[in-house]
């Protein structure tokens, strides 16, 4: 993402958004962020090593860099196979584009022309 040249201060709607190059980046970056985390939450709630969260479809060395976070190292599918193999019911919520949202807001507010 391209940061502003004159010193004004940008907000953003996550983390990713303000780090990874492209909105699509960002988006593959959020929703793996948001897998590892709860994958990780289900490891510790239920008292698990990483010897036994292998059991999840990896192995321990995977399992390790899961729990450090090292996210550049799993790709969305086999986070969606670990949180599924874990019991976990992983989805996909996709929304319309907010820019869509407020045009079709702003069409159904104009008043009707004769």
């Amino acid at each position: 993402m391209q940061k502003p040249d004159d010193g004004e201060r940008q907000s953003f709607a996550s983390v990713w958004d303000a780090i990874e190059d492209t909105p699509q980046q960002a988006a593959s970056m959020r929703v793996r962020s948001e897998l590892m985390m709860s994958l990780t939450e289900v490891i510790r709630e239920r008292g698990m090593t990483q010897g036994d969260a292998a059991l999840f479809g990896v192995t321990q060395p995977r399992m390790s860099d899961l729990m450090r976070g090292k996210i550049n190292l799993f790709s969305l599918d086999t986070l969606i196979d670990m949180a599924a193999t874990a019991g976990m019911c992983p989805t996909v919520k996709v929304s319309k584009p907010k820019t869509l949202q407020r045009t079709r807001i702003k069409r159904m507010a104009a008043p009707a022309m004769a």
